[in-house]
């Protein structure tokens, strides 16, 4: 059984990460022989937007200059997510929200190994059905929905703890190379940027299993 760390550069409003992640799971299911350790790093995507988010047809609008061209990439997105299990609902969401304490959830289920946990419910809680995850209430649902103490979550989401956290995956996905998400670093070596097919692991799976080897002989 061969090892390998992944860390995943990622914001849960980007339906391309949750692509990606569904991408990654075929491709770790075609390949048994991996046991992986995955680790979720924050990557804001829209680290400008107000605390209390903002209306999503506004949003739409001034980042695509129009909603037209906003449906037609929606749309792509939408048939691009089908092929993969997933039914996007983005005409539910009604306010494009500040991530910044979704990214503190995942750190604190990190604590108990229940990040993957959260990251996929806030994916399908947004994405499917339209909830708005900026809001603590709807977080501490979530942390609830994860196995998490929602009375230990809600309390940590109202103090400081984890902004150094969000501020130094920042600065080390510039260190690494990491210009969007989602972004995949395997073994600290390798990066594949992208919701890539299944099909574009393999080789990195390969090349890092024979690192492994190599390391194994010296």
């Amino acid at each position: 059984m061969r090892f390998l760390e992944i860390q995943i550069f990622s914001d849960p409003v980007c339906p391309w990460c949750f692509i990606g992640k569904r991408r990654l799971e075929q491709a770790l299911d075609a390949r048994p022989d991996l046991s992986v350790c995955i680790n979720w790093r924050a990557f804001e995507l829209n680290p400008e937007i107000p605390v209390r988010g903002m209306d999503r047809a506004r949003y739409l609008a001034s980042k695509f200059n129009g909603t037209r061209q906003a449906g037609q990439v929606y749309e792509n997105i939408r048939r691009v997510g089908e092929s993969v299990g997933i039914d996007f609902s983005f005409e539910k969401i009604e306010r494009t929200p500040n991530t910044v304490d979704a990214h503190r959830l995942i750190k604190i289920a990190a604590e108990t190994m229940r990040d993957d946990l959260v990251v996929e419910r806030l994916f399908c809680g947004y994405f499917t059905d339209g909830v708005d995850i900026g809001d603590r209430n709807t977080l501490i649902a979530v942390a609830r929905d994860a196995g998490l103490d929602p009375d230990k979550a809600a309390a940590e989401l109202s103090s400081d703890r984890h902004f150094d956290v969000l501020r130094s995956e920042s600065a080390q996905a510039r260190a690494l190379g990491v210009l969007g998400a989602p972004s995949f670093i395997f073994d600290n070596r390798y990066l594949l940027s992208g919701a890539q097919e299944p099909e574009s692991f393999f080789p990195i799976f390969d090349l890092a299993g024979q690192t492994a080897r190599e390391v194994m002989v010296e």
